[in-house]
């Protein structure tokens, strides 16, 4: 997802031992088969415990996260609270640990019935199930619901989607989408059929997030905005003002379905307010006032949680990298040599320390996290060589630099204004003017720089951001961050934001996904070497791997991390 970044600092010397080594590990995230349901129970799977029902969630973040329409959204800000409100065909389940990379039936009432060699999906609705408004579900709201992933150029639109025969006409006009022969209802027999004009192995994962959200059939064809469309989960939207406070209540037409996908939720209420500084966010939960923080805590507040607050502060290893994005189109990284140079200049230890220390990251050298499909440990920019980066050579990059003749271009660097995106933003325009450029710092607000940086109108030149897993296959890091198909110019939902457009790279990829249909393996080693080449184009810096930490309030009780969607906001106890 970057889905504007869920971030995590904390100062690695304060966080206890017994919070780094408990915190799950995301070494087999890739293990998971996402057309099997698997049997066993977790804790979120148990059955619903009555006496922890009731009360208010309060959840605050210094900023929103734009729209708040599901197929629009890319942020895991709102993604992890979709999972609470609204539902596919398929989602994963909602539990603690690797079982929730674990696709299950949701809206559909069992797991699909494939034919015709892979190509064809077909799907049973449950029955009973109604939206938050009022109206029941119909196989028309699910055909109209795919329909509108193109009419409102959902982000992922011409990646996850791109696949459904009728797809390639709604890409090239959205407005008048039908997904003739791609997507097709039944009333009578209450099922939906969907038909690939390729097997695609990662589908039902791609079934399972929030773009592929059925809404009702009368949605707007055009981005909701801050007018949340109704749900079919436990939860719905009563307001939302991004300046202020979002308000989930209970949806009074849910009743659960299916304890795995869409367990009930136990607060009555969740507000979620934005606007504070973080430091009045720490001191807030500390106070009991908060229950969770979606922002990495400021410096001076380090120390002091992780002494007073350690049984309070929760951390887990993600499967996500932080990294620096080359405008490959535009002077001075259209350059190979200047892309190059940045990605030989970085200290990736320092920037490791901004973030908050080796127990809540390390260095990045690839764009594919470790311990994820396709991951091989690599590195063509650190000083002496190796597998794995050890240091940078700042020699080598200005030699870089004075042969590409890009010394002395001005270069704007656009960062998210919160404190560790800032540290790492002066950082880089310290070493790019060490390296003989003009750098500027130009910080914005979360909930704005992450559709500025996609749209190439603003014409951003480096931008930070980071890339957090929509579900564990390589191609969710590699075809969606650096294909052709994921370049819109001019669109805020552009999210190749290098521009890095090539066809060959494009067909390798091609190569990849296909392979995956009968030897898994061997398109991970495909992914792997796809990988290694797109870095020797540096389109981009790969800078760090992120764990992150939640900070709960002392009231907080069943804390749940999914390495899917992280904390489980509709599973925590208040009362």
């Amino acid at each position: 997802m970057s889905r504007s970044t869920r971030r995590g600092a904390f100062a690695a010397a304060t966080v206890a031992l017994a919070l780094t080594t408990a915190a799950c590990s995301s070494s087999d995230s890739g293990s998971s088969d996402p057309t099997t349901s698997s049997s066993s129970t977790t804790a979120g799977s148990v059955a619903f415990q009555p006496q922890h029902k009731g009360g208010t969630l309060k959840l605050v973040a210094h900023a929103a996260a734009g729209s708040f329409d599901p197929q629009v959204n890319y942020t895991l800000q709102y993604w992890q609270l979709y999972q609470s409100m609204y539902d596919g065909l398929l989602s994963f389940k909602k539990v603690g640990g690797q079982e929730s990379f674990t696709v299950v039936p949701d809206l559909a009432a069992a797991m699909p019935k494939v034919t015709n060699g892979g190509k064809t999906y077909t799907f049973t609705l449950r029955k009973g199930i109604t939206f938050s408004n009022g109206k029941a579900l119909t196989t028309d709201d699910v055909v109209a619901s795919f329909q509108r992933i193109f009419k409102v150029s959902s982000p992922t639109a011409g990646t996850f989607y791109n696949g459904i025969v009728g797809a390639t006409a709604c890409l090239k006009t959205p407005a008048s989408c039908t997904l003739k022969g791609g997507v097709t209802g039944d009333a009578k027999a209450n099922t939906v059929t969907i038909n690939l004009t390729a097997p695609d192995s990662e589908f039902p994962y791609k079934l399972a997030v929030p773009h592929a959200s059925i809404v009702p059939k009368d949605s707007p064809t055009k981005d909701a905005g801050t007018k949340p469309l109704p749900t079919t989960g436990p939860y719905m939207a009563a307001s939302y003002d991004p300046n202020r406070e979002l308000k989930l209540v209970r949806n009074p037409h849910f009743k659960e379905w299916s304890r795995e996908a869409e367990p009930q939720g136990y607060p009555d209420q969740i507000d979620y307010t934005f606007g504070q500084t973080v430091e009045s966010e720490v001191t807030a939960v500390e106070n009991g006032e908060a229950d969770w923080i979606f922002d990495p805590p400021p410096a001076d507040r380090l120390n002091e949680i992780g002494t007073k607050y350690t049984s309070q502060a929760h951390v887990n290893p993600l499967t996500a990298f932080w990294y620096a994005t080359l405008n490959v189109n535009s002077a001075p990284f259209n350059n190979k040599l200047a892309r190059q140079a940045i990605n030989w200049a970085v200290d990736r230890s320092a920037v490791v320390r901004l973030y908050g220390g080796t127990n809540l990251a390390s260095p990045a050298c690839t764009i594919l996290p470790p311990g994820f499909p396709g991951h091989v440990d690599s590195c063509d920019y650190t000083k002496g060589g190796g597998k794995t980066w050890t240091a940078a050579d700042l020699a080598k990059a200005k030699a870089l630099v004075k042969k590409s003749g890009t010394a002395g271009q001005a270069v704007g660097i656009v960062v998210q204004d919160d404190d560790v995106n800032k540290s790492i933003g002066q950082y880089l325009q310290s070493l790019l003017t060490q390296l003989g450029y003009k750098a500027t710092l130009k910080p914005l607000s979360a909930n704005i720089q992450f559709t500025y940086i996609q749209n190439t109108k603003n014409k951003v030149q480096l931008a930070l951001t980071s890339w957090y897993q929509d579900y564990p296959a390589a191609s969710d890091f590699l075809n969606v961050l650096f294909s052709c198909a994921a370049f819109h110019p001019g669109s805020d939902s552009s999210i190749n934001i290098s521009g890095f457009c090539d066809k060959g790279t494009d067909a390798k990829m091609q190569t990849a996904l296909k392979t995956a249909q009968t030897d898994p393996t061997a398109a991970n080693k495909q992914w792997g070497a796809i990988d290694q080449s797109i870095m020797q184009q540096s389109p981009v810096v790969p800078l760090i791997n992120p764990k992150i930490i939640d900070f709960t309030s002392k009231r907080l009780g069943n804390y749940q991390f999914s390495r899917q969607f992280y904390m489980l906001v509709g599973q925590t106890w208040v009362k």
